[in-house]
């Protein structure tokens, strides 16, 4: 009996909201077990697929463990799973939301501290004068000493953040904080600056794979058919397709023959062209006495391949 691919897919947010979205914009349908508030459920039209839905961290953690096979989360909770994690787990594909920043943030009133080098100067100072290193709240520890690592900075200890992490220099926990961010105003709004070198992380929702699952054959094909149909549902909405009279496909063939080396394809009487080409290719048409000349956009545009498949095919052995 064939195993299914465990999916991890977020339970709860903002992100199960853009994820659900993600998948009807695709084509698949996500029906919950039990309920809305069930643990368990399938996605219609990917057979082979057994979904649990759980916290973003657990996901992010799931996927580290070889417990589940894909995952949807952010990037940010992957990479504070700690060094090696392109060992454990592989990125197959960005998907456009759930942005995020992951910043370095220092009160407004250090006029002077405006970048990671500023930082470092400031925080051998604070020691000498306090005795003490510079504290900074956050709740990404691995990404934050990966990061000042890399700047040099080493005066400063962390302070584990089990709450609104901006506002502990407001409440004397912290001099520093590291946090996610979206727009900024959240900081702003606590008296605190992004330094300009600062972000350390340009997160956004990942699909991806836990490399330590067990996988089989079977379980890759049904990651290629997700993939597939993802990539295809996203080339479409850069690409038309524009149609010529039979009687004029020569014409036209030659008109149109200029975009072939900018991407085009031919199809039968017509052509499959980005959208942002679409009036020169009309231009070049009409130029040529060809019409009417009709344009269509596509729901999918499929390849042969899906590079993101085979690299986890490649990576697994498979």
């Amino acid at each position: 009996m064939n195993q299914p691919l465990l999916i991890g897919l977020p339970s709860k947010g903002r992100l199960k909201e853009q994820a659900e979205a993600w998948l009807a914009d695709c084509g698949f349908r996500l029906e919950t077990d039990g309920g809305e508030r069930g643990y368990r459920a399938s996605i219609v039209g990917l057979p082979g697929a057994q979904v649990q839905l759980l916290s973003a961290a657990d996901i992010a953690a799931a996927l580290d463990g070889g417990e589940i096979h894909l995952g949807l989360t952010g990037e940010d909770l992957l990479r504070e799973r700690g060094e090696g994690l392109e060992g454990r787990v592989m990125l197959l594909r960005a998907l456009g939301f759930g942005r995020a920043d992951l910043v370095v943030a220092a009160p407004k009133s250090w006029v002077d501290v405006d970048t990671m080098a500023d930082l470092d100067e400031v925080a051998h100072l604070y020691l000498a004068r306090t005795g003490a290193r510079m504290r900074v709240a956050t709740k990404y520890g691995a990404q934050t000493r990966a990061f000042f690592a890399a700047h040099g900075v080493a005066d400063y200890r962390i302070v584990e953040s089990g709450g609104a992490t901006e506002g502990a220099p407001a409440a004397g926990a912290a001099e520093l904080v590291v946090d996610i961010t979206t727009t900024g105003a959240t900081l702003a709004a606590n008296n605190l600056k992004i330094l300009s070198d600062g972000v350390i992380l340009k997160s956004q929702a990942q699909l991806a794979a836990g490399l330590g699952a067990a996988w089989t054959a079977a379980q890759i094909g049904t990651v290629r058919r997700l993939i597939s149909v993802a990539e295809a549902r996203a080339r479409a909405r850069g690409l038309a397709t524009v149609t010529w009279p039979a009687e004029q496909d020569a014409e036209a063939a030659r008109a149109v023959a200029p975009f072939l080396d900018q991407g085009a394809s031919r199809r039968a009487n017509g052509l499959l062209v980005r959208s942002g080409d679409l009036f020169d290719v009309a231009a070049n048409l009409a130029a040529a006495g060809v019409g009417p000349a009709a344009v269509a956009r596509p729901d999918y545009v499929f390849e042969a391949e899906c590079p993101p498949a085979e690299r986890l095919r490649a990576a697994l052995g498979l």
